[in-house]
């Protein structure tokens, strides 16, 4: 759903399961820091909000949008954890070095997926311009950390209720 349909920190808290039991790990670019520190408050406001617990939660920053996929590996590999969010934000410029970004990211957080037994979140931003990021960072669309903290969340409780059949 286009973003413009829809506040990205909007959701039935009732949807929500307890996250109180549950360990998420957080890697965050640190390119765009203005914008990808704005979504890591939201998803940590949005975690603690859900019951998590502050020592349950391992952030880590990596230096690039395109890192993201190997900093969040290294937390499924070292760290016992139910879902990884990762979090970006990737801005178009004049060449075509973003199409190329935003398709590794893309690629790389489906193929953790597929290959570890936990969740990993997108929860990376690709805009046009700077101001398209700072509506969907805290501004008018809402933040797109929120949306991705409920999605681990959600993703970890399935995991672990698939894990009961």
């Amino acid at each position: 759903m286009a973003t413009n349909l829809k506040n990205l920190s909007d959701y039935e808290i009732k949807s929500v399961p307890s996250a109180t039991k549950m360990k998420f790990g957080i890697v965050t670019a640190e390119w765009n820091k203005e914008i990808t520190d704005a979504l890591l408050n939201g998803a940590l406001e949005t975690l603690l909000k859900h019951g998590a617990k502050e020592e349950n939660i391992l952030r880590k920053y990596v230096p690039g949008a395109v890192e993201l996929t190997l900093g969040a590996q290294f937390m499924a590999e070292y760290a016992d954890l139910d879902a990884v969010i990762c979090l970006g934000c990737v801005i178009q410029g004049e060449t075509r070095h973003f199409d190329y970004v935003c398709q590794s990211i893309t690629h790389g957080i489906t193929e953790l997926n597929m290959n570890y037994n936990i969740p990993f979140i997108f929860g990376v931003l690709t805009t046009d311009n700077l101001q398209q990021a700072k509506d969907r960072a805290g501004g008018k669309h809402g933040n797109k950390g929120d949306e991705a903290a409920i999605t681990a969340i959600k993703m970890a409780q399935l995991q672990l209720d698939m894990e009961k059949i």
